[in-house]
């Protein structure tokens, strides 16, 4: 069997173009930018904070094979809380078909959220998006935002699951992640 250059060329070709290549799971926010400090809007309203405490938007897309629920977990590691940081939005259950949260979608109630999502309490102790508010003169901190692709359905978390306990079961059932980062200070 004689292999010629066009020959090889052609099947290089052929097995290219029926090669998929994985694409990577992304999270991204019309309402974030690394660049730019968090909005007033999204900031708490307590606390001596004067924010709106709206939630920002968030969408993501490629999510690997298998995917069956998402989570989305809001942490600030820069809280002076003796390492452990602070959950300002903890949402678990979100259906494999759903791509994003819309901006307001935190609210208390959860009404904005697909019916089978639920959330947990923040470290204010209370459902629903808590925004920012750190110490007034600290450095800007640091707010992570990840979307979790899990490969359960439904999270089986007890009625007073803690956000660390719910990061705990998230953690043990995500296919991957992505992280969007955003500041805020005062």
């Amino acid at each position: 069997m004689r292999i010629t250059l066009a020959s090889l060329a052609m099947s290089i070709a052929a097995i290219s173009s029926g090669h998929v290549y994985a694409q990577v799971f992304e999270l991204s926010s019309r309402d974030l930018s690394p660049a730019q400090p968090i909005a007033q809007k999204h900031v708490f309203n307590s606390f001596g904070c004067t924010g709106e405490n709206i939630s920002p938007a968030l969408s993501w897309k490629n999510p690997p094979a298998g995917t069956k629920s998402f989570a989305v977990m809001v942490h600030d590691a820069d809280a002076p809380t003796g390492g452990a940081g602070f959950w300002h939005w903890v949402v678990v259950n979100l259906p494999a078909n759903v791509t994003g949260v819309e901006q307001g979608a935190g609210t208390a109630s959860g009404n904005a959220l697909p019916a089978a999502a639920r959330q947990i309490n923040t470290d204010y102790g209370t459902l629903g998006w808590g925004g920012p508010c750190p110490p007034q003169g600290s450095a800007p901190h640091r707010y992570t935002f990840t979307v979790y692709a899990l490969k359960v359905d439904k999270l089986d978390l007890p009625t007073n699951a803690t956000a660390s306990l719910t990061g705990f079961m998230v953690n043990s059932n995500a296919l991957a992640k992505a992280s969007l980062e955003a500041r805020y200070g005062r």
